[in-house]
């Protein structure tokens, strides 16, 4: 008996021993660095418009500005974000910093303190690797797991497949190696009850950035949350640049405060808030603005050209809003000063852009004379160059400058050359010129045929008419007769030409179409009664020519005595 008690006895010893072995064993197991990391773990919180909760993640800083990651779905549709901390603190998500929808993983920042990051690891995890996922707010049962494969994606990153029993609602939360370096952000499993889940890399997270073209980045505009400028000063400038078409103007306003925060010795920025101003008619704050960017400036010629492009686009858009400082003749100088600072063509066109507004054109040709060689040359060059001539009533030289215009192009024409080789014809039909502007109206038709309309073909036959190019004119104005088949004034048109060349059976077809569109209207009982007259049917014609002098034609009396004797 008493040897099965002390057996009973060293059972009991043993068995403590073994206890006390293992607590000791899970305590050691227990990373150091925990306590520590938690600090850098949060919960991410997304709101709709509405206010209502769209979604809840985790996340964690990766910085010590406050830049963090977490997945990228609670951003879809959101309107803003809050995070908060391990110690229950709610801070604001201020602006997005990069985002990629195929591994669902966004990059933001967190306004607010200096941010404590964990350290993301740079090396690629291998198979058999024991690694800890760390959970919001939790110190004490953090679960433990070991890396099954490591998947390479975008040359560099890897995608994890970890053995690990996944704690609900730790979606975002880190994976950590056995120093508490971080190697992944844990994704949606595959269902709750899955031992083996799966992490994106935390550095291909970390990478994650804004560019220029980053406003029309199809995944972050998936979320209404604002955009961070590049932390490059051209990249940030293009971000402008893009924001004027892609932003509604409560937002791009926002963009460019941004930017002039972010680069106050920048002149940009002042100068697009300063066309803001000057787009709400806020001229005294714009001319504020354009002063503070030729103080911050180290190049003053290119603030100068955009202080005269300011005040021209006030003085040509709305002249009728008093502002007595911006003056015209402020303009020009403003464009002087910046060409003799910086002697580029640029800054000269935009002195003869306000000579011509000035209405002093002889002095707006001659500013023009000095681009024709330079780096400028172009097709709009002679154009606007023309313009000046028109408008001096100088239409030789206006057409010399067309022809340079049009010869800046080499035949077989491209569309581009179309509104340059129509607006020479119009200035060849003012002259006389008719056949050769028919021949530019061919030209522009073969480059647009799938825009003219009949108002085209009803030109090009009034052309052709005065050219005698007869047979042509007949067929265009059947095509405007197609494309417009009740208008009136092309069946009178029509039969009109056709009497002149002799077709008087076809100008009575042509005029009795014209009387059952329009009965009320005299052309076509004019033309009808002509052409009855002409071809020897007096009676008839007689009586149409009459009524066309009842519906108030007055040809039609002269006609009448001219036919009845």
């Amino acid at each position: 008996m008493k040897k099965i008690l002390r057996h009973r006895i060293w059972m009991a010893i043993a068995l403590f021993t073994i206890h006390c072995s293992l607590f000791v064993s899970a305590a050691v197991a227990q990373p150091s660095w925990v306590k520590k990391s938690t600090k850098s773990v949060f919960t991410l919180k997304t709101f709709g418009a509405d206010g209502t909760l769209l979604a809840s993640s985790m996340g964690f800083y990766v910085g010590t500005g406050g830049e963090a990651v977490g997945p990228f779905t609670p951003f879809k549709g959101a309107q803003r974000a809050v995070v908060i901390d391990a110690q229950g603190k709610e801070m604001a998500v201020e602006c997005m910093l990069g985002a990629n929808d195929t591994y669902d993983v966004a990059k933001f920042r967190v306004a607010g303190a200096k941010t404590q990051p964990l350290t993301v690891a740079t090396a690629r995890q291998t198979a058999g690797t024991q690694v800890w996922l760390l959970p919001y707010r939790e110190t004490k049962r953090v679960p433990q797991g070991t890396v099954r494969k490591a998947e390479t994606f975008n040359d560099t990153y890897a995608y994890y497949t970890v053995a690990l029993q996944m704690p609900d609602d730790a979606i975002g939360a880190p994976l950590l190696t056995d120093d508490g370096q971080v190697v992944g952000l844990m994704q949606q499993p595959a269902s709750a009850k899955d031992t083996l889940n799966y992490a994106v890399s935390a550095l291909f997270a970390d990478s994650l950035s804004i560019s220029g073209l980053s406003m029309n980045d199809r995944t972050l505009r998936q979320t209404a949350i604002k955009k961070a400028l590049p932390a490059d000063e051209q990249q940030a400038l293009l971000s402008l640049y893009m924001g004027v078409s892609s932003l509604d103007s409560a937002s791009y306003a926002t963009l460019v405060d941004d930017f002039i925060a972010q680069f106050p010795k920048s002149h940009e920025g002042y100068v697009y808030k300063a066309q803001l101003d000057a787009n709400a008619h806020h001229y005294a704050e714009a001319d504020r603005l354009m002063a503070q960017a030729l103080k911050v400036t180290e190049k003053a010629d290119e603030v100068h050209y955009s202080y005269s492009r300011l005040i021209y686009q006030k003085a040509l858009m709305h002249p009728d809003i008093a502002y007595e400082p911006w003056t015209l003749d402020f303009s020009l100088k403003e464009a002087q000063q910046a060409h003799a600072l910086n002697p580029q063509a640029t800054y000269l066109q935009q002195q003869a852009y306000v000579l011509f507004a000035q209405q002093q054109y002889a002095d707006a040709s001659a500013v023009y004379e000095q681009l024709y060689a330079s780096s400028l040359r172009s097709p709009e060059l002679f154009y606007e160059a023309s313009r000046c001539r028109e408008m001096a009533l100088d239409t030789l030289g206006q057409l010399a400058l067309l022809d340079s215009c049009v010869a800046q192009f080499s035949r077989p024409y491209l569309k581009d050359a179309a509104p340059y080789l129509l607006a020479r014809s119009q200035v060849l039909t003012a002259q006389g010129q008719y056949r050769l502007a028919v021949a530019d109206l061919n030209d522009y038709e073969s480059l647009m045929s799938t825009q003219v309309n009949a108002q085209f073909y009803y030109v090009r036959f009034q052309n052709e008419v005065s050219g005698r190019l007869y047979q042509q004119a007949l067929n265009d104005i059947a095509k405007a007769i197609s494309m417009e088949p009740q208008n009136d004034l092309f069946y009178a048109e029509k039969a009109s030409l056709e009497v002149r060349v002799g077709l008087y059976d076809d100008a009575i077809a042509t005029a009795t179409e014209a009387i059952r569109i329009s009965p009320d209207n005299s052309d076509g009982y004019l033309f009808l009664g002509v052409a009855q007259c002409l071809k020897g049917q007096k009676a008839e014609g007689i009586k149409n020519l009459q009524k066309a002098g009842e519906l108030g034609d007055p040809q039609a009396a002269d006609l009448i005595e001219k036919y009845s004797k």
